[in-house]
This record gives structure tokens, sequence and C-alpha cells, in this order.
């Protein structure tokens, strides 16, 4: 079965993202891992693509979207959503390709965090071992675009740009739904 996971950061260095998501990192520190030289060890295998952000330079316009909407000043505000969908360990035996994961994530994304700014990238070296394929979604608390209600329990400003992004159970629970609706129609677990 698919997992849902979210973590919502205060960290204001979005490159710290970047790093994670490209870099390889220990699994039980979290540090980046550094070969003899001292230089961050790039991930043998990831896919990374952006939506409406380029996920090269995803720091540099969080920071413009946050600057002109006057938001992420303090060191208390979340700064980034972090969503990541674990796939089963036994889909990649049902044809599961990280390409596919990644264009499953992209979907995901603009369906479910329209007006952000995100990053998805997909790896298939899951934690402890597990090797399965997931995808980590990253996106700018800030919402840059003024979008449609989706359909669960929303106030309006959640549509709004310069509102931040809520996360909230039944938006977790919505999405969690929707995580294995997606697993059904591709004919994983």
């Amino acid at each position: 079965m698919a997992i849902l996971k979210h973590i919502a950061s205060k960290n204001a260095d979005y490159t710290e993202t970047e790093r994670y998501l490209t870099f390889q990192h220990d699994e039980n520190t979290g540090r980046l891992i550094r070969d003899e030289e001292g230089y961050p060890i790039p991930r043998e295998k990831y896919l990374l693509e952006g939506l409406n952000c380029d996920p090269q330079t995803f720091a540099r316009e969080c920071r413009k979207v946050n600057q002109r909407y006057g938001k992420n000043k303090r060191k208390s505000e979340i700064k980034t959503h972090h969503y990541i969908i674990s796939f089963d360990p036994r889909d990649q035996a049902l044809g599961l390709t990280m390409e596919q994961a990644q264009q499953m994530g992209m979907e995901f994304a603009k369906k479910h965090f329209p007006g952000h700014q995100i990053m998805v990238c997909t790896h298939e070296d899951g934690s402890n071992g597990a090797g399965n394929i997931h995808v980590h979604i990253v996106l700018n608390s800030v919402r840059m675009l003024d979008t449609e209600s989706l359909p669960y329990e929303m106030r309006p400003c959640d549509t709004r740009a310069g509102f931040k992004h809520n996360c909230t159970k039944p938006f977790l629970e919505y999405l969690q739904k929707e995580v294995m609706e997606m697993c059904r129609q591709q004919g994983l677990n």
C-alpha cells in the first residue's frame, strides 16, 4: 500500500531542500555524505522537475514570492510543505518505474497544490533498505497564483495568491484517499 507523509519545515534555507533531493544523505543523521575532498556526493539516480518554477532556482524564486507578499519573515513561520508518496516495494514487480512515479507525482502536484511553486523529485532508494520508489513534492508555503477551490473543506483564502498553504487533517485524509485511488487506477498495491 502506498503511504503519504507530510513534513512542514520552518527552515528558511530553501536550498537545503534541493540538496536533500539531489545529494546523498546519511539515513540516521540526515547529514550530507561527502567525498574524500569534502564535496557532497550526488545521488546516483533521481528525477527532478518543477511546477511554476525552475527546480534549479526554486530557492530564489520562493524568496521572491515571499517578498512580494510580505510572508515568511519570521523564524516561526512554515516555509515549505514536503509531501512524500512512498509506493509499496511490491509495485516494482507490477511494472512501476521511476519515470511513471515521477509522472504520477507531477499530476498529483498539479491537481492538489495549484498555484504553488513546487519541486517534484523521484528516488528509487527507499529508507532503511526498503528500496521502494518514492516521490517528494516540496512546495513553497506561499501560493503565488489564484486558483479554484478543491473538493475538500477549504477557506476562501486557501485559493488566493499571497496566502499560505493550510495542511489540515481533512486535507491529509483527502490526499491519502487520492493516493489510494491513483494507485488503484494504475493497477498498483
